[in-house]
């Protein structure tokens, strides 16, 4: 033990040098230390070097002896005296692979930057899936350990990021590890308090103008009230793309359809003067049908693909469903449809409320120094976190905005407060 201090003692001395030049050399004494390997990535943008980090992580934190998995950390440095930007992907972090990827934030603020693979998503995964392993406070408690150690490189400030659900578990992590990160900066990030969080209803009941609502809903009448018209196209689509359903076609469907005007509005770029009017071709109709909603959302290979979300979705972060009220005289479904057909074959959960109501209660009442950044048309809006005025954080909607909403699509009004905010709490 004492060797051990001493050696990061040593390391701390290093990092914190104008001589650390080599931060190989430092992975190299820690990966001995802290259970994790390393290998070397090509890069080519504003990082000096790039590296993929192999974290041995404990499957239940509470038995370290118990299952593992290797978790894949991309380390991206610059220098070793500048910030670090910190993100939490909240699915797999393949992107990250990418010789010239880089975040927004680490780009406008010329930072090094650390990307989190999520449990149980892409390669970081242990080979047997215990589902009772994938909670919030475990995933919270493999970005902590990763911190603690990666501390001893940079000990400059960090910032927590993340967008959709990796800016939820920016905002778990900050929740459960409030000392990790100086700052977070969660993008378009929902806090849900139930699996058919209701506020998602009235929300799309007034977004945008009165007559593109009313042409969506057109749409979807058009094809619940005519399914039979459109079903073969959307077998023939689903069969081409090799996809197959856990309920009877004619609920695929259905779902599909009803998702449509989710799926609209948050992700934006479907001007209301594109939903068809004109219903001849129910080929067309049904390929409009998938670029907007995607027919593979429900399918058996889109569920496996996003398991991890549906599981943690149904258990603890909570969800969404569809209102079939407005179209109840055209649909199979009896009540709104909700997504416990996603979770795996034999796992049978209930959802659990308490912690999402007091991660709400800490934004509201103690966290500091986060801002919150939203689309305004964006159905993840209508869930948005709650400020008051107990502490320093703020949010930032962009008007017209979607799920694609980022500080560099804000107003330069609203660009300006978000950079001048951060750089105040980063000299703080």
């Amino acid at each position: 033990m004492k060797n051990q201090i001493c050696l990061v003692f040593a390391l701390l001395v290093l990092c914190s040098s104008s001589f650390a030049q080599n931060i190989e050399s430092i992975l190299d004494s820690l990966s001995g230390l802290y259970a994790f390997n390393y290998e070397k990535m090509k890069v080519d943008s504003m990082f000096e070097e790039k590296y993929l980090l192999n974290f041995e992580q404990a499957a239940d934190p509470y038995n370290p002896e118990g299952l593992k998995f290797n978790q894949r950390v991309f380390v991206s440095h610059l220098d070793f005296n500048a910030p670090v930007v910190f993100i939490t992907e909240g699915y797999s972090a393949s992107g990250a692979e990418n010789t010239h990827f880089i975040s927004e934030l680490a780009a406008l603020l010329h930072t090094n930057q650390i990307c989190v693979e999520h449990r149980y998503f892409g390669t970081s995964k242990p080979d047997t899936l215990k589902w009772e392993h994938l909670t919030v406070a475990n995933a919270a408690a493999d970005h902590h350990r990763i911190v603690e150690v990666l501390k001893l490189i940079y000990p400059g400030k960090w910032i927590g990021t993340g967008i959709s659900k990796g800016g939820q578990t920016a905002i778990f992590h900050r929740y459960f590890y409030p000392e990790d990160v100086d700052i977070s900066v969660p993008y378009v990030a929902p806090l849900n308090f139930s699996t058919e969080d209701q506020r998602i209803y009235t929300f799309l009941d007034s977004v945008g103008q009165k007559d593109c609502r009313e042409h969506i809903f057109q749409f979807q009448k058009e094809l619940l009230q005519h399914k039979n018209k459109y079903i073969s196209e959307f077998e023939i689509l689903a069969k081409k793309r090799k996809l197959t359903y856990p309920m009877d076609l004619n609920k695929a469907f259905e779902l599909v359809v009803l998702e449509y005007s989710f799926a609209f509005w948050q992700w934006g770029y479907f001007d209301c003067d594109n939903i068809p009017n004109d219903f001849t071709d129910p080929k067309s109709i049904i390929t409009h049908l998938d670029k907007v909603a995607g027919i593979k959302w429900v399918s058996n290979e889109g569920i496996k693909e996003l398991q991890p979300f549906f599981y943690q979705a149904m258990r603890e972060i909570g969800f969404y469903g569809y209102n079939i009220e407005p179209f109840k005289t055209w649909t199979v479904y009896q009540e709104n449809p909700t997504f416990e057909f996603t979770l795996p074959e034999g796992v049978s959960i209930e959802f659990e409320p308490q912690l999402m109501q007091e991660v709400g209660c800490f934004l509201r009442h103690e966290a500091d120094n986060m801002i919150f950044i939203y689309g305004e048309y964006d159905p993840w809006s209508a869930p948005a976190v709650e400020l008051t005025q107990h502490t320093n954080s703020i949010k930032v909607v962009k008007p017209g905005g979607n799920h694609r909403t980022r500080i560099n699509n804000l107003s330069k009004e609203q660009q300006n407060l978000v950079m001048e905010t951060l750089q105040k709490w980063l000299l703080e």
